[in-house]
């Protein structure tokens, strides 16, 4: 049966998923990997469940927030987050600027200044910051800065902070007051800060039993897996997937972007040169399995220091205890090094002994067995060029009627549930392009 889709939806991760699951035209979804849900899907082995790094449900839209109870019902749990810092070989608590006590007091004194000097340096002058180097001075001060913000997100973008700018990070940064930083320098510490204080999780399976339940609810028979797009004429409006030619009026893509753009049928040049600014960085993780718990009780700490080859390290069974067998433990480990030439062997002799250190290992016995894996674009660079490179590539796309959205189709730095936010909001515009078109329809 030849298929001739209104909607043609390239990528099945949770945009694509709720994009499909928005529109109320025609539409065929498609999909490269052998099953949908993209990043967020859950691996197995030897009863030990591993997601794709954490994958925490963090949900204020009341739309989206019905829909996750809807399809998970009483398997969906509230937890609380235990996020830790590890930094001066202590444990302290999330988020760093709001919680120095029981650094050391000479960490203490030079953070505390610092933020205090910044204050009044940040009302004095009202200047505004350049890049996001600048942004932490300018909120956080020099003394937070070098001991865990210039450091940490070094080891999380694997650029220097001053090589990004600040545009992502208004949301995911919190910026506590004078009153909640001092109270956290003396132990009289603040509630729980920043927009992740709870979370939402799936009771068995890992967050690919969300996935799963909402991607169950699209008919199969719209749904093509093992599909990958191939190419496309954005000015024919035909797209070849999996082998087989298929003309739409519309094209919704999560693919990354700069793939979207290589696969485009004699691009416009500017558009081509644009895409080639486009910067992200790779990340390599392990999954660990372990016979015990970890000494401490927490669901992820960030580790700012540079002689530690990673820069978080996540229990997914300290969150939810179905995720390994009783008294075992599975965790994953974000490395700082995207060198993928070293194999894992050589990457387990310097982690196991730095999570022994960061107690989040016990001892080097206890490690049953751990797996490599890859994420090619994994976070997005806000450099420089950042905006200017999006501005010459999506309006060219969408007069194309090609939507291009997600983390890693919008190119952005973002949620889960971000992305079926945008996975409706784009079959909305859709539903509104092809009505206007066709008031038939």
């Amino acid at each position: 049966m030849e298929l001739t889709p209104s909607v043609l939806i390239v990528g099945g991760g949770l945009t694509g998923i709720s994009a499909a699951l928005h529109l109320k035209r025609p539409f065929l979804l498609c999909e490269r990997d052998g099953a949908l849900g993209g990043l967020a899907r859950t691996m197995h082995r030897d009863g030990f469940f591993f997601d794709q790094t954490g994958h925490w449900l963090h949900l204020r839209d009341p739309s989206i927030t019905r829909l996750a109870h809807e399809v998970l019902g009483d398997q969906l749990a509230r937890v609380e987050r235990r996020a830790r810092i590890f930094s001066s070989g202590v444990l302290t608590r999330y988020p760093f600027q709001a919680n120095l006590h029981g650094l050391p007091p000479s960490v203490v004194y030079e953070c505390l200044l610092g933020f205090v000097n910044a204050r009044i340096a940040r009302v004095a002058t009202g200047a505004s910051p350049r890049n996001f180097e600048e942004y932490i001075n300018h909120h956080f001060g020099p003394g937070i800065g070098r001991h865990f913000m210039v450091p940490y997100n070094t080891k999380l973008w694997g650029v220097h902070p001053r090589d990004i700018t600040s545009a992502w990070c208004s949301r995911f940064v919190p910026t506590p007051d004078v009153e909640q930083v001092v109270a956290g320098a003396v132990g009289a510490g603040p509630p729980e800060l920043g927009y992740n204080i709870s979370f939402l999780y799936p009771r068995q399976g890992g967050i690919g039993t969300f996935s799963a339940a909402l991607a169950a609810r699209i008919d199969d028979r719209v749904v093509r897996l093992g599909a990958e797009l191939e190419w496309v004429d954005h000015r024919r409006r035909v797209a070849r997937i999996g082998g087989e030619d298929l003309t739409y009026r519309a094209m919704v893509s999560s693919i990354p972007l700069p793939d979207l753009v290589a696969r485009m049928v004699d691009p416009p040049r500017e558009v081509v040169d644009a895409a080639a600014r486009l910067r992200s960085t790779a990340v390599q993780h392990l999954t660990i399995a372990s016979r015990t718990t970890p000494p401490e009780d927490f669901h992820w700490i960030y580790v700012p220091e540079q002689r530690l080859p990673f820069y978080r390290v996540g229990v997914y069974s300290s969150a939810m205890p179905s995720m390994a067998p009783a008294g075992a433990s599975s965790l994953y480990v974000e490395l700082a090094s995207r060198d993928s030439s070293r194999t894992r062997d050589q990457i387990l002799a310097e982690v196991v002994p730095a999570l022994v250190e960061a107690r989040a290992l016990r001892s080097a016995d206890d490690l049953l067995f751990a797996d490599l894996h890859r994420i090619d674009h994994a976070y997005v660079v806000f450099d420089e060029s950042y905006e200017q490179a999006l501005g010459q590539i999506v309006p060219v796309l969408e007069r194309h009627r090609i939507f291009s959205r997600g983390r890693y189709g919008s190119w952005i730095y973002n949620s889960m549930e971000d992305s079926l936010i945008a996975g409706r909001e784009v079959a909305a515009t859709v539903e509104q392009l092809l009505a206007q078109e066709n008031p038939s329809d």
